[in-house]
């Protein structure tokens, strides 16, 4: 599954059931490449290897290495939809396959290619600030969030990459910025609209109430 924001994942259905092993998630493939490394990391559990987070494996990328981390159970929710319908929501645990850039640099080693930083989002961390953005990104609020604690009841993704999370309220005069992590700190329930699409908006009725998406009209005409 891809988007023009959110990065192309594929994952295993099946490993816990069948070898009792976590399943896999890999990013930043085809969705045909992403399951061709699936079924070779199958095939590797198939045969007996029981897969370990933490250790360097040199067999799955031909001049590459790879590793794998341990899926913080907090995340699974937002990527593993279908394997969540086959084990029928009980609880089960994932690695993800983690991959070098073309210097064979992991994401958390020093010169790793910034262009791949956001194309395998590391998913044993991170699930207090889930959006993809660097924490101090400059977003749009409102004074009524600001000064009077007043709840984002609305989040709109601009075409051009822009957040906004405002209270309903506002008017033009009482937009703010603010950096990303300070809207998280005071609400982590925004985190649910983390992979909100460019020219997405999203709105519910109170912190916690069910968000419903939408995709923004474009009125402007040529």
């Amino acid at each position: 599954t891809s988007t023009n924001y959110s990065p192309s994942f594929a994952y295993s259905i099946g490993l816990t059931k069948t070898y009792n092993h976590p399943e896999i998630i890999c990013f930043g493939f085809s969705n045909r490449l992403g399951h061709e490394i699936l079924n070779d990391v199958a095939e590797i559990i198939k045969n007996g290897e029981i897969i370990k987070s933490g250790i360097i494996y040199t067999e799955i990328f031909k001049d590459s290495r790879a590793t794998f981390l341990k899926v913080d159970k907090r995340n699974i929710r937002d990527y593993f939809g279908a394997g969540l319908n086959y084990y029928d929501d009980e609880e089960f645990n994932a690695l993800q396959l983690i991959w070098t850039d073309r210097n064979d640099k992991f994401p958390w080693e020093d010169n790793f290619e910034e262009e791949f930083v956001f194309k395998q989002p590391l998913l044993d961390r991170n699930a207090e600030f889930k959006f993809n953005e660097e924490k101090n990104l400059a977003t749009f609020t409102t004074r009524q969030w600001l000064e009077d604690l007043k709840p984002i009841l609305r989040v709109v993704h601009d075409e051009d990459g822009d957040w906004q999370f405002l209270t309903g309220d506002q008017m033009p005069e009482d937009i703010k910025l603010v950096a990303l992590e300070e809207l998280i700190k005071r609400d982590e329930t925004l985190n649910e609209i983390f992979d909100l699409e460019y020219n997405e908006e999203a709105d519910r009725d109170f912190i916690g109430g069910k968000w419903t998406r939408n995709k923004m009209e474009n009125d402007q005409e040529d």
